[in-house]
């Protein structure tokens, strides 16, 4: 059985994935994806490749993920999946792409520059 290495992010969150044709076992981080994200929206989007592929139960998934928080987790979770989706089966990349599951997120936080309280926020200004 041949497993596929795959790599997620998004933001500060990097998620490694190593998939193989089994019985639909997702595992992050040595635990079952329903109870490291408890939210029905982050669960949504674990299985969003899946669903889009129609592949629901036909693949083992072991990620570890570090990084980031709960959403950005989730988000490289997805992207790695996905990836490792269309490495086992090409034909999967299209509808993958119409969904936007095989784009990488750019959006970063903005760094802090100095001589400013945050990214963009100014110290007080003064007049007189």
């Amino acid at each position: 059985m041949e497993v596929v290495n795959t790599l997620g992010r998004r933001k500060t969150a990097v998620a490694r994935a190593y998939a193989q044709k089994g019985s639909g076992n997702i595992v992050i981080n040595g635990r079952d994806y329903k109870s490291y994200f408890t939210t029905t929206t982050l669960q949504y989007k674990i299985g969003q490749a899946f669903a889009v592929t129609k592949t629901v139960g036909e693949v083992d998934v072991n990620v570890n993920v570090k990084g980031g928080g709960v959403t950005g987790q989730a988000e490289a979770v997805r992207l790695a999946i996905a990836r490792a989706l269309v490495e086992m089966d090409a034909n999967h990349k299209p509808a993958l792409k119409a969904e936007g599951l095989m784009t990488r997120n750019p959006k970063m936080v903005e760094r802090k520059k100095p001589g400013q309280k945050k990214a963009r926020k100014r110290f007080q200004f003064s007049k007189r």
